[in-house]
């Protein structure tokens, strides 16, 4: 399998970049390549021009100040998995990390190029829409920022402009909540078959604010509205994590669940349900 012709280009900055991208029609940017390159050899997506951004020292670093954690777009897998404060503030989504591909994808890959390229069965998602992050896009008109709920739109298709780049992604750090991310492996593939992330936060024995995103289930990652909102002024006791999961079934994509050789829609649905309710069981054990 070999990739169709391409132009190359490599951006010293990120306005470089941007001005790349908006001169050459439907260019792509290129970090990790990891999503993008297996596609392309696939005749999945065959962009007629590349640009990449791997080397722009600005994008990369990982930092809390204050409220927030500041993850930046070239951060890799394993700098997310292995970082400090990562694991202290927004478990989950280290986990998440930790859970992408295997070693080599791990150092390779990176987060803005993960959630951007829009590929509906990545770890990170999850743990970006339980954690209530939010991405910062950098464009021709200047920079924006949307929450991690706006920028999945369908199967391999997100808010991020033809002309954007992903330049960070921000996790509010508020310190009082819980969060993990539980994950099924495809044996196969090494994507999740399904995979769930959630933040709890509690007090006095009440669950006050809960968060579930799932990966894999359907044509993009969503969040469980149904099972937040069982959860959200409910005991934070064990029998609450099976009541919240069988309300799983309302929050499912109405253009139907994932069915693949690994799993039929239905099992899928099964398997979500079973793994949602071991999440949150362990979470309000934490709590």
């Amino acid at each position: 399998m070999h990739a169709d012709g391409f132009e190359y280009h490599r951006a010293g900055t990120v306005e470089e970049a941007v001005d790349l991208l908006g001169s050459i029609p439907d260019a792509e940017p290129l970090a990790g390549a990891h999503g993008l390159l297996p596609r392309m050899k696939t005749d999945e997506e065959s962009p007629p021009a590349l640009v990449d951004i791997s080397r722009i020292e600005r994008l990369s670093g990982i930092e809390r100040d204050g409220g927030s954690l500041t993850v930046g777009a070239l951060a890799t897998h394993a700098d997310i998995a292995e970082s400090t404060a990562v694991r202290e503030h927004a478990p989950a989504l280290a986990e998440a990390a930790g859970a992408v591909g295997d070693l080599q994808v791990r150092a390779g890959g990176t987060i803005g190029g993960n959630l951007a390229h829009g590929d509906p069965r990545v770890d990170p998602a999850a743990a970006v829409l339980a954690l209530k992050a939010k991405t910062t896009l950098r464009g021709p008109d200047g920079e924006r920022t949307l929450a991690a709920s706006e920028l999945f739109e369908g199967e391999f298709e997100t808010a991020v402009g033809a002309d954007e780049i992903v330049t960070a992604l921000e996790v509010p750090t508020d310190g009082a909540g819980t969060s993990a991310y539980h994950k099924r492996r495809n044996p196969l593939s090494g994507y999740a078959a399904v995979g769930v992330a959630g933040y709890l936060r509690c007090d006095e024995g009440a669950i006050e604010e809960a968060r579930v995103g799932v990966t894999a289930v359907g044509p993009h990652p969503i969040r469980l509205r149904g099972v937040e909102a069982e959860l959200e002024g409910a005991s934070a006791e064990a029998a609450t994590a099976a009541a919240a999961a069988d309300r799983v079934g309302e929050s499912l994509p109405a253009s139907g669940v994932r069915s693949d050789p690994y799993a039929s829609a239905e099992f899928r649905s099964h398997l979500l349900s079973v793994d949602t309710e071991d999440l949150l069981g362990g979470l309000l054990g934490d709590a």
